[in-house]
């Protein structure tokens, strides 16, 4: 498997399992009287909320357009019921800290603190870093390729594979874009967006796998091992975007790419011999380790630094010695290609 894709399959399984267990926080009889009377008066104490408004009918209305702010100041502002939720977590967990008990999770989050209205920043700042240390991959793979290894007639790459990477690098950044746009404002349509990126680099990961360890070269062969897979994977973007979020079978359909991949790369690094195997192995191992954050999932330091936070940390090194796998395996094939057109 694409070791990188790795990742996002089982960022994917620990978003699920977050998701289908409930949280001890949720049941916790003070916090859900605070969220009721928040959302009765719109404020928790002497705290009121300006835009939890209620009419006489008890409905929230919003403000007249002219009044509003501008979008570019709107985006860090949570409607109502978030507000609610957020500060009676925090009240509650200060209860709680006097009382010295320890802190648990709230609708499957662990209480974060909000900075510029971003709801998980460690976890929004970690995957920019990925998105940049994908750019960074990418753009290093783009001035080998194209201009200091040879080029067919001058124009065109003597490695076959360069136009896989070139798009799997663009769904990488799609990926780890809306990673950090999740982690900034968990709602239906980010959470889907996430889901759908992460899917989508996985089934293309899988795709990329089967090409590059059985050296398919030919654009039919390309076209007709793809296409069922494509079709596969957007058809199961589309059951999740508007019929069902089903994050049950989500995670079958993840573990079943996950698995298939890992097993092609594992047997072709093994048999292949390539002289940059080494790399791969390394990124799979130690992203194997990395994931040990994810089962010792503990509580946030200072309310920013979780377990899930540093595991993404990890990943920004891993992604670096992954480019650099590609890098090489282009070069291994381009001399490759010359020394036989000798």
């Amino acid at each position: 498997m694409d070791p990188m894709c790795l990742f996002s399959f089982l960022l994917v399984l620990s978003w699920s399992f977050n998701t289908i267990h409930a949280s001890l926080g949720d049941a916790d009889p003070n916090y859900r009287r605070c969220i009721s009377q928040c959302q009765e008066t719109g404020c928790i104490g002497p705290k009121c909320f300006p835009h939890c408004t209620f009419s006489s009918e008890g409905e929230i209305v919003g403000r007249p357009w002219y009044m509003q702010e501008p979008l570019y100041l709107q985006w860090k502002k949570w409607d109502c019921q978030s507000d609610c939720r957020y500060h009676c977590m925090l009240d509650r967990e200060k209860e709680k800290e006097l009382l010295n008990i320890g802190p648990v999770k709230y609708h499957g989050k662990w209480p974060f603190k909000r900075i510029y209205g971003m709801q998980e920043p460690a976890s929004v700042a970690f995957s920019a870093l990925n998105l940049a240390m994908h750019f960074h991959g990418w753009v290093s793979f783009f001035i080998l390729v194209y201009y200091n290894l040879p080029l067919k007639d001058g124009k065109k790459a003597y490695y076959e594979y360069a136009g896989l990477w070139h798009f799997y690098a663009l769904l990488s950044f799609n990926s780890w874009f809306w990673s950090a746009v999740f982690h900034s404002r968990d709602v239906d349509l980010t959470e889907k967006l996430d889901y759908s990126s992460a899917v989508v680099l996985l089934g293309y990961s899988l795709i990329l796998s089967i090409l590059r360890s059985f050296n398919v070269r030919d654009e039919a062969t390309r076209v007709m091992v793809s296409a069922p897979l494509i079709a596969f994977v957007i058809t199961h973007v589309m059951y999740l975007n508007f019929y069902k979020l089903d994050y049950g079978w989500n995670m079958i359909i993840c573990v079943t790419m996950a698995v298939t991949q890992l097993t092609i790369w594992a047997v072709w690094a093994g048999f292949s011999h390539h002289p940059s195997c080494w790399k791969l192995w390394l990124v799979v191992f130690s992203g194997g380790l990395a994931m040990l954050l994810e089962i010792y999932d503990f509580p946030p330091y200072e309310g920013l630094l979780d377990a899930h936070a540093l595991w993404h940390a990890t990943t920004i090194p891993l992604t670096y010695i992954w480019w650099s796998f590609i890098r090489d395996d282009a070069k291994f094939r381009t001399t490759k290609f010359l020394n036989k057109a000798k």
